[in-house]
Formats: structure tokens, C-alpha cells, sequence
């Protein structure tokens, strides 16, 4: 007796990631003060709960550092939604 399994998985349509450019002025920002200002995050509070979740990963690594020092060449990815290049 033979048995016959059908598998079914789920459609799911990606979404591309939507990409930032943000142009730094100084030396570096710190990483809540972009989430902020690039408009991801609506606080400070927002910012920080998106670090501590491990929302941010940072040239392929994930950010754990609220204040860590953004600088030019950087490259975020915000929740698998935004893509941050810093120029």
C-alpha cells in the first residue's frame, strides 16, 4: 500500500525592501538619532525598541548599540522594510 502526501505551501509575495538615502553632514550620527531622523522610528522610545528587538542590522550584522556611531559608506536594513545607505 502505497501512500501519497500532497504538500501544500503558502503564497507569500515579497515585498522589496524600500531604500533610504540619508546624506550625514559630520563625522557620524548615532543610530537612534538616524532611526528619527530618517523617519522609521516616531520617538526616541520607538528607536530604542527597534535596536533592542534586534531590528537593525548594520553592514550584514546585526546593531545591538543604541548609540553606536553611524558614518558614510554604512548600510542599515531596518525590519527586513527599509534599507538605509548613508552618503
Amino acid at each position: 500500500m502505497s501512500h501519497r502526501f500532497l504538500v501544500l505551501y503558502p503564497i507569500v509575495k515579497l515585498r522589496s525592501m524600500e531604500e533610504i538615502q540619508f546624506s550625514l553632514e559630520g563625522e557620524y550620527i548615532d543610530l537612534l538619532q538616524l532611526l528619527k531622523a530618517v523617519g522609521i522610528a516616531q520617538t526616541g522610545g520607538h528607536a530604542k525598541m527597534i535596536v533592542e528587538e534586534g531590528g537593525v542590522v548594520r553592514d550584514g550584522e546585526v546593531e545591538t548599540r543604541k548609540r553606536a556611531k553611524i558614518r558614510k559608506g554604512d548600510v542599515l536594513e531596518i525590519n527586513h522594510h527599509f534599507k538605509v545607505r548613508i552618503i
